[in-house]
């Protein structure tokens, strides 16, 4: 699983916990990501709908959400064996983000234009062409040099970098067949059939298209014109969502709610943004009873150590270095809420998800 400040990996147990005491049988991840959490969701027997805009989601969601037994693995292998055999070659993706700016060594660089240039060759079904860039894109995470975050590259090589790019076939995930989707989740909620939908929208004026734009360049292949430091894609600056806007984001999220029709919402974010934990608790009361989890976390690892610049000079201040995820269960049925919420409680108090964790769960709404 890639490197992503958006990544759930505190939070995924709680959520598996709190969907498994649910009547559900179909499920939404309705801003993606990694897909970390529709991988969850569908561990559980549940069947996926996987949706994001970005289009590196839509290729992991493909390897770990559509992917099952019908893929012809020993296929995708041997186009993995051919892919890594080439030689390196410069080209846009080396000058890119490797010389004019520091985010892997040239010498992976290179493997990667060879590798993505010589995949347009191969004759793939959707599936197996995002099962081969999810191994690529994988494997070009475990060689970065960055903190998680593409924001800015590491004032020096990271150890990590300097490893040789290593093409790995993903795991498979073990559950129903699911969707992928590429859609604007508001224009999306109307027609969502399902019975759970897990929101998490952009929560600040960071969007994770910039956040990501390496990837997003990597799997789209369309060598963008680069702006600033950072080395960005162009359309970095107007590709934005209203969630990362403060004046917008809380009529976005009011709507978006509005518009879901399924009877059980499981919703998050955290302290550092622009929503309110009150305001969204008198959202989602209209849809039924509500759950509130609290949890207290370490902030991403760039925070941990700042961000610094070409020079090696560092960039700015780190304000704090822990904030709180709040976890939101929403239905009809106030005795499935209080379940989840005692569930919840003994979660926290036995530490089940990780000693840097600490959980408060609320009284669930009347």
């Amino acid at each position: 699983m890639i490197k992503y400040i958006g990544s759930k990996r505190t939070l995924v147990p709680l959520i598996r916990l709190a969907a498994s005491l649910l009547p559900v049988r179909t499920a939404c991840d309705l801003f993606a990501g990694t897909t970390r959490v529709g991988q969850a969701l569908r561990g559980l027997g549940f069947e996926v709908v996987s949706n994001d805009v970005a289009t590196y989601s839509e290729a992991l969601g493909h390897a770990y959400i559509a992917a099952d037994e019908s893929v012809d693995r020993a296929r995708v292998a041997n186009v993995l064996a051919e892919l890594a055999a080439l030689p390196g070659r410069d080209g846009y993706f080396t000058e890119a983000f490797c010389r004019r700016t520091r985010y892997l060594q040239p010498h992976n660089g290179r493997r990667i234009d060879a590798i993505r240039e010589a995949l347009e060759g191969y004759e793939l079904t959707p599936v197996e062409r995002g099962i081969v860039l999810t191994s690529l894109l994988e494997a070009a995470d475990r060689v970065d040099s960055t903190t998680g975050l593409q924001m800015a590259f590491l004032k020096s090589w990271s150890r990590r970098s300097y490893n040789e790019l290593e093409l790995r076939i993903p795991e498979i995930v073990l559950g129903p067949r699911g969707t992928v989707l590429r859609r604007d989740a508001n224009e999306l909620a109307p027609a969502l059939d399902v019975d759970l939908v897990y929101v998490d929208p952009p929560y600040n004026n960071h969007s994770y298209f910039s956040n990501y734009h390496v990837w997003e360049t990597l799997v789209r292949w369309d060598a963008p014109e680069q702006y600033g430091v950072a080395g960005k894609r162009v359309d970095c600056r107007e590709q934005k969502s209203r969630f990362n806007f403060r004046r917008q984001a809380s009529a976005a999220l009011t709507e978006l709610l509005g518009d879901l029709r399924a009877p059980w919402l499981i919703v998050s974010f955290n302290d550092e943004g622009f929503h309110d934990p009150l305001q969204v608790e008198e959202l989602l009361e209209q849809r039924g009873h509500v759950g509130r989890i609290e949890i207290e976390s370490k902030r991403y690892v760039g925070a941990q150590i700042g961000i610094y610049n070409p020079r090696g000079e560092r960039v700015g201040r780190v304000s704090h270095l822990r904030n709180h995820e709040y976890l939101f269960v929403a239905g009809p049925d106030r005795m499935r809420i209080d379940a989840v919420f005692h569930a919840a409680a003994t979660i926290g108090a036995k530490g089940a998800v990780g000693a840097a964790v600490a959980i408060a769960a609320s009284r669930p709404a009347a």
